[in-house]
Order: C-alpha cells, then sequence, then structure tokens
C-alpha cells in the first residue's frame, strides 16, 4: 500500500496546534513546510497517473509541477498552480529564514491552501 501523501496535511494540522511556548515555532514551521509537502506530492502525482505527464526527478519538479497548472486556460487549475507556488514560498521561508513575521497567520493560510489545492484535485 503506498503512503497517503495527504496525511502529511493531517500532521501539518496537528502541528499547528502547538501549545508549548518554546516548540511553537518549530512546529508551526513544520507545519507550514507539512502543508506545503502534502498538496506538492499529490499534485505530482495526479499528473503522473491521470494525465501521464512524466515528473522531473530533480529539483525542478517543484516548478514544473505548478506550471502545469498555472499556464493552463482553466481558471480552477490556474487557480491550483497559484496556490502552489504560495505554498512554496511560504515553506521555503519556514524552513530557510531565520526571522518569520506572522508566523502563525501564515501557517493557518498554508493549511487553507494546501486543503484547496487537495480538495480542487480530487474535484478534477
Amino acid at each position: 500500500m503506498s503512503f497517503d501523501w495527504s496525511e502529511y496535511l493531517n500532521l501539518a494540522n496537528e502541528l499547528a496546534q502547538a501549545t508549548v511556548p518554546a516548540n511553537q515555532e518549530a512546529k508551526l514551521r513544520a507545519a507550514i513546510s507539512r502543508s506545503y509537502y502534502a498538496a506538492f506530492i499529490n499534485t505530482r502525482n495526479y499528473l503522473r497517473a491521470k494525465e501521464g505527464i512524466s515528473i522531473p526527478k530533480t529539483g525542478d519538479a517543484h516548478g514544473y509541477v505548478s506550471q502545469q497548472f498555472e499556464l493552463s486556460i482553466d481558471p480552477v487549475r490556474r487557480t491550483l498552480g497559484e496556490n502552489l507556488v504560495r505554498l512554496r514560498i511560504y515553506r521555503r521561508q519556514a524552513d530557510y529564514v531565520d526571522t518569520f513575521p506572522g508566523l502563525f497567520g501564515i501557517t493557518l493560510t498554508a493549511l487553507n491552501l494546501s486543503e484547496e489545492v487537495i480538495s480542487t484535485l480530487n474535484s478534477l
């Protein structure tokens, strides 16, 4: 049985409920990162399984996957691609930037965007 990548979103939601102050920032940053990967991997797998598209096996896959939707004439697909790009920006900030103003609000946004991406994929 293959891994259900949507479980990363469940983990991200759980991490976002952090209550221990010393660990809260780490958990919120991890929640953003896992939210992105839940959306990204589900989108990547959708393209491979449903549309037969070969995905690069390098870091280029991240941009390639979002572009498959961003460049669409269908506004629903375009929005999905744009949401994936936003999630990737948030993930990079969470993973690499020392200071993250508005972390809690962006965490909530990332959770919502990831849920929207996965929901949209399920309705395509």
